[in-house]
């Protein structure tokens, strides 16, 4: 078992697999949260498909409320592509590039798949590529029409072609559609199915004040992302109430949930138990991962049996916060093989033996801050600033000892 301790100093060593070793960088920068413009911004080759399949995905799209960016075709289109254009992609939370057997032949495409390779990494644009009457595997390998293409533009714009190259290739290698396989309306039911799910995944709230918590991410980033995810993987986060697993879980859920093709965030399971079935948190699970509201589970054992069809292909991010009980992660996320490669999946609990018998190999456990953080962290909540009061001082650390590192505490006698 990989058991890391998280420590409350912002240095130390952790435990892997009975080694100590360095541990993880201590410092982090928060992920921005962008603000979008644009739902979906639309990259295609207007002669190959705007009066066809572009423009009937554009209408389904405004139907269903989605705000999307079209380039207008009256737009002139000389030598250099209008700056405003490249500004609605960094707008967008999602890109739909349409592939067809022209587009690599338009230095204009071209130049708005670059930026939004280059978003991708900067501002976790999600990327949904569609393939119009092309190969998906011509498209990433470079054959026939976009090897002609290329070879024209190793002419004219010698500097720009790996770029481009580049793009296509990482682009064309998502996951996406052919529509030579299935019925158009089909595939854009499918699509707006699928941005319906990335819009509709957003930022969860956390606590105002993060004292602390940015090391804590950091080795946490590092336990979930640092080894190569061909497989699906069980992550606990363990310690006392109070002590910050769901705060931590959030952080974690926030950072990386853009990276997944479905997530999902489970609250408070210990106590929705009490007050309802399991077959009601399978439920809103489901709901979440696949859109849709899953009516049809009337028990338990069907809401196993859903997962283990539908979610098996399916690259997933799922927390389970609060869990209790090993009932509870049976009827949730009972065996690896239910999730697609490269899932993850978050629990928090108390019990650190309860993680253990589900099989959970790596689990982090969060421990109570220091007297320093814990006193920033109090400050902030009483005094709004990053120390006391120069008359309450030692008051403030009197409270800071009796809550003895608990976050919780901390801001519950802060706030009073």
């Amino acid at each position: 078992m990989n058991l890391l301790r998280g420590k409350s100093s912002e240095s130390g060593n952790v435990q892997i697999d009975g080694h100590s070793s360095s541990c993880f960088p201590s410092s982090s920068t928060s992920t921005p949260r962008w603000t979008y413009k644009y739902d979906v911004f639309l990259s295609f080759r207007g002669s190959d498909t705007r009066k066809k399949f572009t423009s009937h995905l554009y209408e389904a799209l405004k139907r269903n409320g989605i705000t999307t960016f079209r380039d207008d075709e009256s737009l002139d289109r000389g030598a250099f592509i209008k700056p405003e254009l490249l500004k609605a992609i960094e707008e967008s939370k999602i890109a739909a590039v349409i592939f067809s057997r022209d587009y690599a032949s338009s230095s204009w495409c071209l130049t708005e798949l670059a930026k939004v390779y280059e978003c991708m990494g900067k501002k976790k644009l999600i990327v949904l590529p569609v393939f119009h009457d092309v190969d998906p595997s011509d498209v990433r390998k470079l054959r026939g029409t976009f090897e002609d293409a290329f070879a024209k533009h190793l002419i004219d714009n010698t500097e720009n072609v790996q770029t481009w190259k580049d793009a296509v290739t990482e682009v064309a290698g998502i996951f996406g559609w052919d529509l030579r396989d299935e019925l158009e309306s089909t595939v854009i039911e499918k699509i707006i199915q699928r941005i319906n799910n990335g819009l509709d995944c957003e930022v969860l709230s956390v606590s105002e004040y993060l004292i602390g918590v940015e090391s804590r991410v950091q080795e946490m980033l590092d336990l979930c992302l640092g080894e190569r995810l061909d497989c699906v993987r069980f992550i606990g986060i363990c310690g006392i109430g109070g002590i910050g697993k769901t705060t931590l879980a959030r952080e974690i859920y926030n950072k990386i949930f853009r990276d997944f093709e479905a997530s999902s965030f489970i609250d408070n399971i210990r106590e929705e138990s009490e007050s309802q079935r399991p077959v009601c948190l399978q439920k809103q699970l489901l709901s979440k991962i696949l859109m849709s509201t899953q009516k049809n589970i009337s028990n338990v054992y069907e809401g196993i049996n859903v997962p283990r069809k539908r979610l098996r292909n399916k690259k997933v991010l799922i927390v389970l916060d609060d869990v209790n009980e090993e009932e509870q992660l049976k009827a949730l996320a009972g065996k690896d093989e239910w999730f697609g490669v490269g899932s993850i999946i978050i629990v928090t609990s108390r019990d650190r033996h309860l993680l253990r018998r589900h099989g959970v190999k790596h689990i982090y456990e969060v421990k109570e801050l220091n007297d320093d953080k814990a006193l920033k962290l109090f400050s902030w909540k009483t005094f709004k600033k990053p120390h006391p009061e120069e008359n309450y001082v030692d008051l403030s650390k009197h409270f800071v000892k009796y809550a003895n590192g608990l976050p919780l505490a901390l801001e519950v006698l802060g706030s009073l």
